[in-house]
């Protein structure tokens, strides 16, 4: 294009080319991303020229310069968010600018960035050869074009892009949800779920750009307690008032959408937040917050509400599993408490039991989950005197050979019971029953299971037992002495017991004190 070309354009169209003011953006969305793609030095400058003040949805243009088909591949792949490529065709070679549409497509496989090619030499480039052979959006005959005509199709390829974006972003967010929702799912703990559901809806709300983050995103998760909404979730400014009241930490305006939601009893939006209220079956109101740095689109409006519904069959999902594990821990609890009493002893041992072998579990730095399965399933390990006659159970004196034999034989009997379920509490007190007579060095019963090969529940399980059996009274013998009773656990390290447990236990063991002492009979 020559430097007379420019005379096409009014006098004023030029002063917006060289004007530096315009260079401010007064719009707080990101502007368009636009890439020329030129030789041609003149064609940048007017198609600057034309566009300097072009508006479209509120958010201005940026321009990303290069001048040829080498620059285009490297700022191409730069900016893989770019809207619209105005792309010369004869750069390098006569069929540059084609070559560089099958990199997009094929290579970088972007099939969002609207491509208009331009060019000076029609005949290189035929059109009708060019738009039925190459993925283009719009052809234009540099020598023809006027300053109304690039607006236009600039105007109707930002929208085609916006809208393919659109379409995209919204089947990243079912995507995620979905995923996400088979994740809260599988959760049991609600700190868990709701910093999960805070996770999502950053990651669903977030900007291409990854311009919300955990970090920046203003969100939290709150219940309603003695008629205060405490935070017990959290990210970004509200991560430190976990436990706090929402009424004491956050702005008037989140106070106000939040006695909103509860007074409604329904989930509420406003141009940046969301404020979502689900109320279980059990009467408990939990709310989860969230303010986006951009407005809320109505695509994002109707994915959160899709997520919402997953949301709040989570929250059931979450307190049902509650409900069901806290029957299952009676269950447990009650039956350890049964053979307990059966065979004259009392039934805090169950107790004692159980929160110690939780106590020493979270010393050896198993999973919080698995710490609270084997408190609930150690009141189990003693299940299989239901079949020991009570002669046996509560003779005061030595058994005979063939008594003991028929006293070992609980561990199996136990085990047998506890058989046949796909309930993971009852699995496992299976394994304790069986195995918490084994001994490290393998001269245990019923098995003879030697070391590791021993469930380390069952191990664990093991130490807490002898210890409270010793220091309690039993029908067969007087309760002994702390002092002695840890003697008898040192002198059974690496034979009877897991020497890494007994070093763990006894080097902690005025926690265990505090367990006994707080369920003393």
């Amino acid at each position: 294009m020559s430097k007379n070309d420019l005379l096409l354009f009014k006098d004023d169209d030029l002063e917006i080319a060289n004007s530096d003011s315009d260079n401010i953006n007064v719009y707080n969305e990101p502007p368009w991303k636009i890439m020329v793609i030129d030789d041609d030095t003149d064609t940048h400058y007017l198609t600057k020229m034309v566009l300097k003040k072009f508006v479209f949805e509120n958010r201005q243009v940026e321009f990303i310069d290069g001048y040829s088909g080498a620059e285009a591949r490297k700022l191409i792949k730069e900016h893989p968010d770019a809207a619209v490529i105005l792309l010369d065709v004869v750069m390098e070679s006569d069929k540059e600018g084609l070559d560089v549409v099958q990199f997009v497509r094929e290579q970088l496989q972007n099939p969002f960035v609207r491509i208009i090619l331009r060019t000076g030499q029609p005949g290189s480039a035929p059109e009708d050869r060019v738009i039925s052979e190459y993925d283009i959006n719009d052809y234009m005959d540099k020598v023809n074009i006027s300053d109304q005509k690039l607006k236009t199709t600039i105007t109707t390829s930002l929208r085609a892009f916006n809208l393919l974006r659109t379409v995209e972003n919204t089947r990243n967010g079912l995507k995620k949800i979905i995923e996400a929702t088979s994740h809260l799912y599988e959760v049991k703990s609600l700190t868990q779920l709701a910093t999960g559901i805070l996770t999502q809806l950053v990651a669903l709300t977030s900007n291409e750009g990854g311009a919300d983050s955990e970090n920046s995103t203003e969100c939290f998760a709150a219940t309603e307690k003695r008629g205060s909404i405490n935070i017990y979730a959290a990210f970004g400014l509200y991560s430190k008032h976990i436990g706090k009241s929402v009424f004491d930490v956050a702005s008037p305006e989140v106070i106000d959408i939040v006695k909103r939601s509860v007074e409604e009893k329904k989930s509420l939006f406003t141009d940046h937040d969301f404020l979502g209220y689900f109320k279980t079956k059990n009467g408990m109101e939990n709310l989860i917050f969230l303010k986006t740095k951009r407005p809320l689109k109505l695509v994002d409006r109707d994915l959160i509400e899709v997520f919402a519904s997953n949301i709040a069959s989570a929250f059931e999902n979450l307190f049902l599993n509650r409900e069901i594990t806290k029957s299952q821990k009676d269950v447990t609890f009650t039956l350890g408490e049964i053979i307990e009493t059966r065979s004259g002893d009392a039934g805090q041992h169950v107790r004692r039991v159980a929160e110690s072998s939780r106590l020493l579990a979270q010393l050896a730095e198993l999973p919080e989950s698995e710490c609270e399965l084997l408190r609930t399933a150690s009141p189990m390990h003693d299940l299989g005197k239901i079949g020991i006659p009570d002669a046996v159970l509560n003779k005061p004196g030595k058994l005979t050979e063939e008594e003991w034999q028929m006293m070992q034989s609980h561990t199996e009997i136990g085990c047998k019971v506890l058989a046949n379920t796909d309930q993971e509490i009852i699995k496992t007190g299976g394994i304790i029953c069986s195995q918490h007579h084994e001994q490290w060095n393998g001269t245990g019963y019923p098995k003879g299971l030697k070391g590791e090969e021993i469930h380390i529940f069952a191990r664990i399980t093991a130490i807490i037992d002898v210890f409270d059996a010793l220091t309690h009274n039993r029908c067969y013998k007087d309760r002994w002495s702390v002092d002695k009773a840890l003697d008898e656990i040192k002198r059974g390290k690496g034979s009877h017991f897991d020497p890494a447990l007994v070093d763990l236990f006894l080097d902690n063991i005025d926690q265990f004190l505090e367990i006994q002492r707080a369920f003393d009979e």
